[in-house]
């Protein structure tokens, strides 16, 4: 049964209630049409229980906008979500992706991840071919999908919103990676399950990276708003050294918009609970909100602290990954990379939740805590320590 507006409502009492779910929950296919967004379709999802997410289908079927009873979740930047015929994939050295960053959950992959990189393209079996360029977080977040279905589907008295695409990372003398992607979330719940197949559809070994960008924005986010997960040891930060403490700005607590903030990474080892899931979550008891990630270890075994609190840019990222924050080169020679044969395939299943209310944040908290307690000190110094990752020989 459905839980809704404070009861527990059969398909039938709903169906009594309303002319038709599209009342107060269900999902719409719509078309943005104006300035950079122009010509993209959206899928708008709305739960009943004050969850309200707009997924990007020509944008690999990423989060854009979400929302809890009015309180926004999902990050938006200045760029905002750009057509991906704007796009310039090779642009600016490389970081033209920048100009197509925003959303709640932006993917990276499928190819490749992290910053840019050049590697041999020997594995294409093409000899004009002598490299494959990469450039920041790789090519799948700015490719428009096919929606294969979509819609609300009822099983007795329980009904699960979704939608179900196809996105293709493909070349001639290259890559041909498939991503299956399913969004789902049941009626009157406020939790979103991610589940995504990567495939190499093609016959040539080809390596493969995956990392979701998840982006929580004000008024989650907001000074005095914790970093709440089961950090057993924090490995790397992209500022340490002589300048560690230079912003004054540390893991933990989170800070307000600062002036000329320049953007910090850590990467932190999470513990696992007996069913080998980490839990990430952004936390304002001042508004009784919170914001977590469900994933799973063997499938991401890295995860990364993004923290972006520039004025105007404020947002701080929650980073599943495949592989560790050094990249594609660090992964090679540590045969850490995954590489997919003809028809192989990788799974992914994440899990996003509003919790709301003391009492669901005291909950969420003792279970984190129960797999992990955090350190309190801001600058925890980073090990160096980069647990081993099993890739695919």
């Amino acid at each position: 049964m459905a839980h809704l507006f404070g009861k527990n409502l059969s398909r039938l009492e709903i169906e009594q209630r309303s002319g038709s779910l599209s009342q107060f929950a269900g999902v719409r296919l719509m078309t943005l049409d104006d300035g950079v967004e122009r010509g993209i379709r959206t899928l708008e999802f709305r739960t009943g229980s004050g969850l309200k997410f707009n997924v990007l289908i020509d944008r690999a079927f990423d989060i854009a906008d979400c929302e809890f009873k009015g309180n926004a979740i999902g990050w938006q930047s200045p760029t905002g979500f750009r057509n991906p015929s704007l796009h310039e994939y090779e642009g600016e050295g490389g970081l033209a992706w920048l100009r197509s960053f925003s959303g709640l959950l932006v993917t990276c992959g499928l190819d490749h991840t992290l910053f840019m990189n050049e590697e041999s393209a020997e594995h294409f079996n093409y000899s004009p071919r002598k490299t494959v360029k990469s450039s920041l977080h790789g090519r799948i977040g700015t490719i428009p999908g096919k929606l294969l279905s979509y819609g609300e589907l009822w099983s007795g008295d329980e009904c699960t919103l979704y939608c179900e695409g196809l996105v293709v990372q493909a070349a001639v003398f290259g890559e041909d990676l498939h991503l299956v992607r399913r969004i789902e979330v049941d009626l009157g719940s406020s939790e979103i399950h991610i589940k995504d197949r990567v495939i190499n559809h093609g016959f040539n070994r080809t390596p493969h990276m995956f990392c979701y960008h998840i982006n929580i924005g004000y008024p989650i986010l907001d000074e005095g708003s914790e970093y709440l997960a089961p950090i057993k040891d924090t490995v790397w930060a992209a500022h340490a050294g002589a300048d560690y403490r230079k912003q004054g700005v540390g893991y933990n607590p989170l800070p307000g918009p600062q002036k000329k903030f320049h953007e910090q990474v850590w990467q932190h080892e999470m513990a696992a609970d007996a069913h080998g899931k980490t839990q990430t979550a952004i936390v304002n008891d001042r508004i009784g909100l919170a914001f977590s990630v469900e994933s799973n270890k063997s499938q991401f075994p890295a995860q990364f602290q993004w923290q972006n609190f520039q004025d105007g840019m404020y947002a701080i990222g929650i980073e599943p990954s495949t592989h560790h924050v050094l990249g594609k080169e660090f992964a090679r020679e540590r045969g850490e990379l995954i590489w997919l044969e003809h028809n192989d395939e990788r799974n992914y299943h994440t899990v996003f939740r509003v919790h709301e209310g003391k009492e669901q944040i005291s909950d969420l908290r003792d279970r984190v805590h129960a797999l992990a307690i955090q350190t309190s000190d801001p600058y925890p110094v980073p090990s160096g320590n980069y647990p081993e990752i099993n890739g695919w020989k």
